[in-house]
């Protein structure tokens, strides 16, 4: 005979077991307020293992450690992936936060004043409040006319893409010029003819390599741009909020000189297919063996199941804060509050205000909680 479970209560519910998450969790302990993680991954820090092998970050370790824990290597060292994410594993012992790994939440809703969440085991749980700590895209985007392609030719995502070894020998077009398809570009163009497709996203005036002193002063000056002027309460920030949210970030690391010099091709945008080949919009037919897809992700909020969603499928929100859901909030986002906003180094300002924002909410659980303060005024 089956039973039917009682759902789990726990005060605040934090879904996402990244850097967002983890950053929302650490402040939700330092607020004194009980909470617990939930992560769809198998192991704390698995977004970053799965991502392609030669991956590193844009920004040394000076800039890649969460509140309360710096991340310890050499300096101006650019960590790999991996270390990336074996630091959220340490992060995560250090400060002893409650996370529940290959736990996926499936749905979101509300009943009788409190949310409901359903995982896909099926278990349940309700909480007064809900953090979602998730990037805006969580499934990888292909175009249609991605199943007209020639069927021999082989076709990855950049989500699924490792290295050049999943290959087959042949040319290689790369569909999407952000900064994805530009480092992977790079790399596949020492073994293969490479194309790279898509409108040029910009790119930053100088090289974030060089000289240690040189690049700490560009750092510098990039992450005050990225964190303090480029926010929504500046008039530049909401301008470029619109420009990232749609067209990306400028290219980081890889400029297209060096796309140049690297034998990379640019090419128009990817149309459709001709005679099972890419077609591109200037009417060129491409001969390539493999395609990888740097098109970016969906937005993956359809389950939640309450209507904080606008037509575009983004949540609405006033700097991470539902308004029309008391009790929803959301961490992680592109541009939530800056353009800094889904970035290591920049996640923890948005992560704090929210933790403020829960604790305002239920001040019988704290000794004393400071007034919630814009994001601005926070300091890292």
């Amino acid at each position: 005979m089956n039973t039917v479970r009682e759902p789990e209560y726990v005060q605040t519910i934090v879904i996402g077991g990244g850097q967002a998450g983890l950053s929302a969790g650490y402040h939700l302990a330092r607020q004194k307020l009980p909470f617990v993680i939930l992560d769809a991954n198998e192991r704390v820090g698995d977004s970053w293992r799965q991502r392609w092998d030669s991956l590193r970050l844009f920004t040394p370790t000076r800039f890649d450690g969460l509140a309360g824990m710096p991340f310890r290597a050499r300096a101006h060292y650019f960590p790999t992936k991996d270390e990336m994410a074996g630091y959220l594993e340490a992060y995560t012992q250090h400060f002893d936060l409650p996370v529940r790994t290959g736990m996926r939440v499936e749905r979101l809703t509300k009943d009788d004043g409190r949310f409901i969440l359903t995982a896909s085991d099926g278990e349940q749980f309700e909480a007064e409040n809900v953090v979602v700590a998730m990037a805006n895209y969580q499934r990888p985007r292909v175009p249609a006319f991605a199943g007209e392609l020639d069927k021999g030719i082989v076709q990855l995502h950049s989500a699924d893409y490792r290295n050049p070894a999943q290959l087959q020998d042949g040319a290689v077009l790369l569909v999407g010029a952000g900064n994805s398809g530009a480092e992977i570009g790079v790399e596949v163009a020492r073994s293969r003819e490479t194309w790279l497709s898509g409108n040029p996203t910009g790119e930053v005036p100088f090289s974030i390599d060089g000289l240690p002193a040189r690049l700490l002063l560009i750092r510098l000056v990039l992450r005050f741009l990225f964190h303090r002027v480029m926010t929504v309460d500046t008039p530049i920030g909401r301008r470029k909020r619109e420009q990232i949210l749609s067209h990306g970030m400028p290219l980081l690391r890889v400029k297209s000189s060096q796309l140049k010099a690297a034998g990379v091709h640019r090419v128009p945008r990817t149309v459709g297919t001709k005679d099972g080949g890419p077609l591109l919009e200037d009417g060129r037919v491409l001969d390539v063996a493999n395609v990888i897809w740097c098109t970016g992700f969906e937005r993956g909020f359809s389950w939640i199941d309450l209507p904080v969603l606008s037509d575009d499928g983004l949540p609405q929100h006033e700097k991470g804060v539902v308004l029309q859901e008391p009790g929803l909030y959301f961490v992680g986002l592109h541009f939530l509050y800056a353009a800094s906003s889904s970035m290591v180094h920049g996640v923890g300002r948005d992560a704090e205000y929210i933790a403020k924002a829960i604790a305002a909410r239920v001040p019988a659980a704290l000794d004393a909680v400071d007034p919630v303060a814009s994001p601005g005024s926070v300091r890292p």
